[in-house]
């Protein structure tokens, strides 16, 4: 099995031949995935209403109807293999592994779901070009990852890769963020054009009088109170629906790296860790020596990261670290 020299081949297969176990939960949905789907509720009622108001006044009760049906079955489609690829294909730029990157990634895939008693292939294997070190779980059945983690780091590292991507599927994150998200669209669209045609009046407005300005600054004021006033129980989660959202895709990391960890991949999960800040620590020297200073996230943009930042990671994975030694 030809591996390039930069990516030495140092996993331990012994589980290949057959499995640990079997895990009784093959696919699932952890409190995270829960927490993902509670937080979209409101972002689906006002896309139900986007959708039924759409539908049922431009095509009749009827055709309306079955659009409005058709919609709501839609979410299927996050589980229907062809869409899931086709998703992976033209959204997140993800093809099918070259013969030689199989043969490297399929032992490994196989170690790591061997060690969770997953059926490894209820699962699609699929690469991105990229010179990034990173990896992804898309839909319900797809796991991505990158040339470079394919190419560039040892098997055990990219072992340790692959099994948190598994902890996100087996957890029910994947297949959750974009259901939820997939269900909120129409109510995004209907926010974006609204914004859209409220800027375009407050232009125009402008170029008739100050008084006129202020006049639809009031009048969109009064409209967003009233609907604050009248739906505030729709209101308020939709505000915090993104500070909760980056919440549980925080959330989801840890419990990932938890997963990866309790298949014995925390050392080599660690060490990927550390590939991460000493990349950041990199750009802020480079950055330094220019005479520059990086622009460090506010409060409010880390409340909005779904990532926590390596050093939270890293201090998660210390127990599992101390029963390896």
């Amino acid at each position: 099995m030809p591996h390039p020299a930069t990516a030495p081949d140092d996993l331990d297969y012994r589980h290949q031949g057959s499995r640990v176990h079997v895990a009784a939960r093959q696919r699932g949905a952890d409190a995270t995935a829960l927490g993902q789907l509670a937080t979209q509720i409101p972002g689906f009622l006002v896309s139900l209403v986007v959708v039924a108001v759409f539908s049922l006044t431009a095509f009749g009760p009827v055709l309306g109807t079955v659009l409005l049906l058709a919609w709501l079955a839609s979410g299927a489609l996050v589980f229907h293999r062809p869409t899931e690829l086709l998703f992976a294909r033209r959204v997140l730029k993800l093809r099918a592994p070259l013969a030689e990157e199989r043969a490297r990634l399929e032992p490994v895939w196989r170690e790591v779901t061997a060690r969770a008693g997953i059926e490894g292939g209820t699962y699609e294997l699929m690469v991105q070009n990229s010179t990034d070190l990173n990896a992804s779980a898309a839909a319900g059945h797809v796991v991505g990852v990158t040339t470079y983690a394919l190419n560039r780091i040892p098997s055990s590292n990219l072992a340790a890769v692959l099994a948190h991507e598994l902890g996100h599927h087996t957890g029910g994150h994947a297949w959750a963020g974009l259901l939820g998200y997939w269900y909120s669209l129409p109510g995004r669209i209907a926010w974006a054009v609204a914004r859209g045609f409220a800027r375009a009046a407050l232009a125009v407005s402008r170029v008739f009088s100050v008084a006129a300005t202020g006049a639809l600054y009031l009048f969109l004021g009064a409209v967003l109170v009233t609907g604050f006033l009248m739906a505030w129980y729709l209101t308020v989660p939709l505000v915090a629906a993104p500070y909760l959202l980056a919440y549980a895709g925080r959330q989801g990391e840890l419990r990932a790296d938890q997963a990866a960890a309790a298949l014995g991949f925390a050392p080599q999960l660690t060490e990927v860790l550390h590939h991460f800040q000493a990349e950041e620590d990199a750009a802020k020297a480079f950055a330094a020596a220019h005479g520059k200073r990086l622009k460090q996230p506010s409060g409010l943009a880390r409340l909005l990261s779904s990532h926590p930042d390596n050093h939270t990671r890293m201090r998660a994975l210390e127990p599992h670290l101390r029963r390896a030694l």
